[in-house]
């Protein structure tokens, strides 16, 4: 079984514990794009609807869970959660196999909304990621520079109503 086929038979049943969180909100949307030899699969979880739909060689298929919310304690960098009380509107993961022996490479694009200003999560992830190795500079309205495996990352932030902020993570290239 190839490695894009594999990581896609392993989100599913992961995403399934996670639907159970869902109810009658508005649910995270998540898309996986994996590419290697064998072709392109896509899958992905609309977070409005819960529809699943998966697209792969010799497989294509739809159907519904219930709606999931991923929050700050689900997602990670080397460690370090979201700004506390932070939601996850869109999470997007592209992996591509390396070629001639190079390492896979991929990307992945996290899309949040924090209960706090632009300030304070900026402060709060140059912290906390600046004690997990990555090195950090100020960027526009956000952060950039590399983690701890040398990959780029950027941080943008921006205002959003009733004293949130939206922010947008990506790590990869």
């Amino acid at each position: 079984m190839r490695k894009s086929t594999m990581l896609l038979a392993l989100m599913i049943p992961l995403a399934m514990p996670l639907a159970a969180c869902g109810g009658d909100k508005e649910g995270t949307t998540v898309t996986f794009n994996a590419t290697d030899s064998d072709g392109n699969v896509t899958a992905g979880m609309d977070g409005n609807s819960g529809e699943v739909s998966i697209n792969a060689p010799g497989f294509s298929g739809k159907f519904s869970l219930p709606k999931m919310k991923l929050g700050a304690g689900d997602f990670s960098l080397n460690g370090v959660k979201l700004y506390p009380g932070s939601t996850i509107t869109t999470m997007n993961i592209a992996a591509n196999e390396g070629k001639d022996g190079e390492d896979d490479s991929g990307k992945v694009r996290v899309v949040f909304d924090s209960p706090a200003t632009p300030e304070k999560v900026l402060e709060y992830f140059a912290d906390k990621l600046g004690k997990a190795d990555f090195k950090l500079t100020a960027a526009g309205k956000g952060l950039k520079g590399t983690d701890d495996e040398n990959k780029p990352f950027t941080l943008e932030v921006a205002p959003a109503a009733d004293g949130h902020s939206t922010g947008v993570i990506t790590v990869g290239g």
